[in-house]
């Protein structure tokens, strides 16, 4: 019960990486809220979390609503942030310009938005964890917008662990993890990838929520590390 008394939002909490950080934090004893842009997201995560945890359907995109929602939820420990919608992946001679500028508005300027509106809500020795990628460090081809999103991401984590101190802030970077960020790929194709690319690894498969989830507690918990970006990939960046 390491998380006991302890209160953790997590925005993207509905689904994947970070409905596995919220059922992990509650298996600790911690207090977790939940949020999504989906309603019939947020239901069906609280029909899984244990009772005690609380969720609301708020857009990410609008800071005027993360706002509204901080206020209204008061002061709490842990800010954890795994928002995302699909990968855009194209090659940049097909890639709609459009589409890569508004592919960062959820995953990057959503997860400024946050941080801008809770930071008056963090305790003190609260943290923020935010999510990366290792695109951003070995990135395939059609990862142009991706890689860059990842990038931009790990900077803004160094420099508010910085700003923001003595809260601490941390980034998780996942490699491969099977999660519905892949729903845009067809499931035949899907599975081959995962097959294929779990392969390759040294650890022999691709990675889980669950996989994943442990080392965003490991941030909340760790007193001692700020501004670090964790690559939680199998091996995938040394292959």
């Amino acid at each position: 019960m390491q998380m006991k008394n302890q209160r953790i939002v997590v925005l993207g909490g509905t689904r994947g990486i970070g409905l596995a950080v919220a059922e992990q934090a509650a298996q600790e004893g911690a207090s977790v809220a939940v949020v999504s842009s989906q309603p019939p997201s947020v239901a069906a995560a609280l029909a899984r979390l244990p009772k005690g945890a609380t969720g609301e359907a708020v857009d990410l995109r609008s800071a005027e609503a993360v706002r509204g929602y901080f206020a209204k939820t008061g002061p709490f420990d842990h800010l954890v942030y795994t928002a995302g919608e699909e990968l855009l992946l194209a090659p940049i001679a097909d890639l709609d310009l459009a589409a890569a500028r508004q592919f960062f508005e959820l995953r990057y300027f959503g997860a400024l938005t946050a941080v801008q509106a809770a930071r008056p809500y963090l305790r003190a020795g609260g943290s923020i964890v935010l999510t990366g990628g290792t695109a951003g460090q070995r990135p395939p081809r059609g990862f142009a917008v991706g890689a860059s999103l990842c990038g931009a991401i790990e900077a803004l984590t160094r420099s508010l662990s910085v700003e923001l101190a003595p809260l601490r802030v941390n980034v998780v970077v996942p490699g491969l993890v099977d999660t519905g960020l892949w729903a845009n790929v067809p499931p035949d194709a899907r599975a081959q990838m995962f097959r294929e690319a779990g392969a390759k690894l040294p650890v022999g498969r691709i990675g889980t929520a669950a996989d994943l989830a442990g080392h965003y507690l490991a941030f909340m918990r760790g007193g001692y590390v700020t501004g670090q970006s964790l690559v939680v990939d199998g091996g995938g960046v040394l292959v």
